[in-house]
């Protein structure tokens, strides 16, 4: 589901997995897979290359950066977990605006 409205996030569920195109401010939540949400964000007209993964806790507004999307060698980014500080930034701040 696209999200558009802090509430959107919230029905969810205590868990919610999550696709975020950094470049379009878009989120996709609430898939069975982080790929799922990705897939979602294609289809709405993001690239791949700008997705990135991440889970929700809504209940306590925490975040963490951890999705077999976020695997990229090529972009500097080795683990499941961003570690490229700019993304997680940019990230985290498309995220708070739906908690």
């Amino acid at each position: 589901m696209l999200l558009k409205d802090k509430e959107g996030l919230a029905r969810l569920g205590d868990f919610v997995k999550v696709a975020v195109d950094i470049e379009r401010g878009a989120v996709a939540a609430g898939c069975e897979l982080h790929i799922d949400c990705a897939e979602e964000l294609i289809k709405d007209g993001s690239e791949s290359k700008n997705i990135w993964g991440a889970n929700v806790y809504p209940q306590e507004s925490k975040i963490d950066y951890v999705s077999l999307l976020n695997i990229r060698p090529h972009a500097g980014n080795r683990s499941m977990e961003i570690q490229l500080p700019e993304v997680k930034a940019k990230v985290e701040e498309i995220l708070r605006k739906f908690l």
